[in-house]
């Protein structure tokens, strides 16, 4: 794991660094960032991370200390940038609920910290508190296509959430989610996708429970990670692969994973079957990244592997809830091998679902269904718009193409036992609409996803 927010300068902390950081390992802790408050505590946590091979810093001036910022700390905090283990500009932001700074004095602050860190090539990590709508006026104004944002202890609402990952940044949140009076955090993470969050205790502040009320420390991380898996029912394990790999993407901190073929998310496995695709989807990650909740996806065509190396990363596929085929491609592009895995599933005693636009017949020049049955207990279909206009401009392909994912789909519900049909939560689809559509109209199983 990586405590992406912990102050280890605090005195109840720094007088016992060695053995804080010792019981943060034993803890599955793998990494540390520790951000500045001020110039004194910007180098101290230099300090700290030169003692410490997994601790890292992040430098800049908190809204509370934000009184006599002036360009002369602005020189101060550029030269501190210039360490090699310096990783993001931060803690900043704007704090409305104290009255330490003034509010101008703040946003002047807030914003020229910003333009350092996009000086100098480096995400800043965000303190709001009862700021929301000023922070965000700042921060959108200065979103250049490469800036990134962690905004630590989150506790704005569902729409501000959608407009940071929008923006490319990311969320963490503290031992607050872990107390039973906050429900309505910890409905709001599980809107929130895995990808788009980023873990952190915001030490020695914000212990979790059990620990309500005493020393917080970065060896409790996995009591927050434990809280996120079960509001979104997987397991932790799902949150370390996605918050390590969201830590790398923002920070630099840790490796890129390689190529999966394979990937447990939850209780199902997913077999990454391809990256070619007939369409080109506008909300698809598949000629960027392609990292799914951390797992590299990312498969040319020449490391596609044959059936067998599938059943190997399978064994016993009853271990699992259901094997899916689902990677950012197409699988019925690599038809062949799909009836190859499914089959080797189904005399094994698994169950199959496969994930597709619906084009498989136009892919394979015939009709496949046929093939799929006995081999396939579900088919999860790509909607995305019951508007055949919409649906040809989100996917990047003719409009004939709808009506050839519908007959897939009126075919497919003759023979094979579910078929569920999904949208992407875009605000400019009608999902109300697309629900009647597919339930009435079609008679088949409806699901939204998050776009997030």
């Amino acid at each position: 794991m990586v405590d992406t927010h912990c102050h280890l300068f605090f005195d109840e902390l720094y007088f016992k660094i060695d053995e804080v950081i010792d019981n943060a390992i034993a803890n599955g802790v793998n990494y540390l960032i520790c951000p500045a408050t001020n110039l004194e505590t910007a180098k101290q946590s230099i300090e700290i991370a030169e003692r410490f091979e997994n601790v890292y810093a992040a430098v800049g001036i908190h809204p509370h200390d934000t009184s006599d910022f002036d360009d002369n700390k602005l020189i101060e905090i550029e030269k501190l940038l210039q360490h090699p283990k310096v990783v993001a500009v931060g803690e900043i932001g704007l704090d409305y609920y104290y009255d330490y700074s003034p509010k101008d004095k703040q946003h002047f602050a807030f914003r020229e910290q910003i333009k350092l860190a996009k000086d100098h090539d480096l995400p800043i990590i965000i303190h709001n508190r009862d700021s929301s709508e000023d922070l965000m006026k700042i921060f959108e104004s200065e979103v250049d296509g490469k800036l990134i944002g962690q905004f630590h202890c989150f506790d704005g609402d569902l729409d501000m959430a959608r407009r940071i990952v929008e923006l490319r940044s990311f969320i963490s949140f503290t031992g607050n989610i872990t107390y039973p009076k906050n429900e309505e955090l910890r409905k709001l993470i599980k809107r929130i996708e895995l990808e788009n969050l980023l873990l952190e205790t915001d030490s020695p502040f914000m212990s979790p429970v059990p620990f309500r009320g005493k020393r917080n420390s970065p060896a409790n991380l996995k009591y927050i990670a434990e809280k996120i898996a079960e509001v979104h029912e997987l397991r932790i394990e799902d949150v370390i692969q996605s918050t390590n790999y969201s830590a790398f993407k923002v920070f630099g901190i840790g490796t890129k994973p390689e190529v999966a073929f394979t990937y447990q998310i939850g209780e199902a496995l997913y077999i990454n079957i391809t990256n070619r695709c007939n369409a080109d989807c506008v909300f698809c990650d598949r000629k960027g990244e392609a990292i799914v909740n951390g797992y590299n996806l990312k498969m040319p065509k020449d490391l596609e592997p044959p059936a067998e190396v599938y059943f190997k990363e399978i064994g016993d596929p009853k271990r699992f809830s259901e094997i899916v085929f689902c990677g950012f491609g197409e699988p019925t592009i690599r038809m062949d091998v799909v009836k190859q895995v499914a089959r080797y599933v189904k005399d094994n005693g698994g169950r199959t679902r496969l994930n597709t636009d619906g084009h498989g017949n136009v892919i394979n020049k015939r009709n496949i269904i046929p093939e799929l049955v006995g081999l396939i207990d579900s088919i999860s279909i790509s909607l995305n718009s019951f508007e055949p206009k919409q649906y040809a401009q989100l996917m990047n392909i003719d409009e004939s193409m709808f009506y050839e994912m519908i007959n897939f789909t009126k075919e497919a519900k003759k023979n094979i036992p579910e078929i569920v049909m999904t949208i992407v939560g875009l605000n400019e689809v009608d999902e109300k609409n697309a629900k009647h559509f597919v339930e009435k109209e079609l008679g088949v199983k409806f699901k939204s996803r998050e776009y997030f």
